[in-house]
């Protein structure tokens, strides 16, 4: 009886001394691309911790694991994607995933390869490279719209080549995967890059044109921070825009990767 006693006695202390359970450790755990994202995550730890949490960041290199993770509930929020690919994410694969603020924008950027001037633009027969994508295709030659090189045809959003109406200098497209592009430059005379994809490439310096913070691109392509549908207004949200948001946060940006990611906020 006595062996009974103890050994109910020495469950009970062994209980009331064991750790608490996940459930009660306020920490936010937030999936990320490596750079920008990760890095910026990384500054807001601190910012994060004066608010009462720990900040978890889980890094992807692809654009799908983020979002079917964070729809799943094993994030608290993701930040890596602009709201044209989170809108059809959700429509192609039935998640339920919301968009709760800007963070910064990557503006595609005109990098010379055989040529490094923007004079080159207006060359005759001069090669350049853009992403492949719709979304990217279509910015890389409204970038160069905007700049006088081509005229596309009115009233389509997702302009490809084939919407070319005017060429002047006979422009020759090479469509290529946007990731790829930077290793491409020494084959043309240019190529139009992602602001992610030149910083990784370490090229960033050598930026010719860029999109402008007031175009549409800036507005319609910022990068967002996204949670669970019907979480907008909980409290680790709240918490992270408020991190994110920061002074600390926009000075970073601005000091670290100023033109390739420019704040979206004040």
């Amino acid at each position: 009886m006595k062996r009974l006693i103890i050994l109910l006695i020495s469950i009970f202390v062994l209980v009331g001394c064991a750790p608490k359970v996940e459930a009660d450790k306020k920490e936010i755990v937030v999936g990320a691309s490596p750079t920008p994202h990760a890095l910026i995550l990384e500054q807001a730890q601190s910012e994060v911790e004066a608010l009462g949490y720990t900040l978890k960041i889980v890094e992807f290199t692809d654009f799908v694991m983020p979002n079917t993770v964070l729809d799943a509930g094993d994030l608290d929020a993701n930040y890596f994607q602009h709201l044209p690919y989170l809108i059809d994410f959700n429509e192609k694969h039935g998640t339920n995933l919301a968009s709760v603020v800007q963070i910064h924008f990557e503006p595609l950027g005109l990098y010379g390869g055989k040529s490094n001037s923007v004079d080159g633009l207006y060359q005759e027969g001069i090669t350049i490279a853009i992403p492949n994508d719709p979304s990217n295709e279509a910015r890389a030659l409204r970038l160069l719209e905007d700049n006088d090189v081509i005229k596309l045809e009115a009233n389509i959003e997702d302009v490809t080549p084939l919407n070319v109406v005017d060429n002047p200098y006979n422009v020759e497209f090479v469509e290529m995967e946007a990731a790829l592009l930077s290793q491409a430059l020494e084959d043309v005379d240019f190529a139009i890059i992602n602001g992610n994809y030149a910083l990784s490439a370490g090229i960033t310096e050598g930026v010719l044109l860029t999109e402008d913070i007031q175009s549409d691109a800036a507005q319609t392509y910022a990068n967002v921070l996204a949670v669970q549908v019907g979480k907008e207004d909980d409290e680790k949200t709240k918490v992270l825009i408020e991190a994110l948001t920061s002074d600390k946060i926009k000075q970073y940006i601005d000091d670290t990767f100023y033109p390739s990611v420019i704040t979206m906020f004040p």
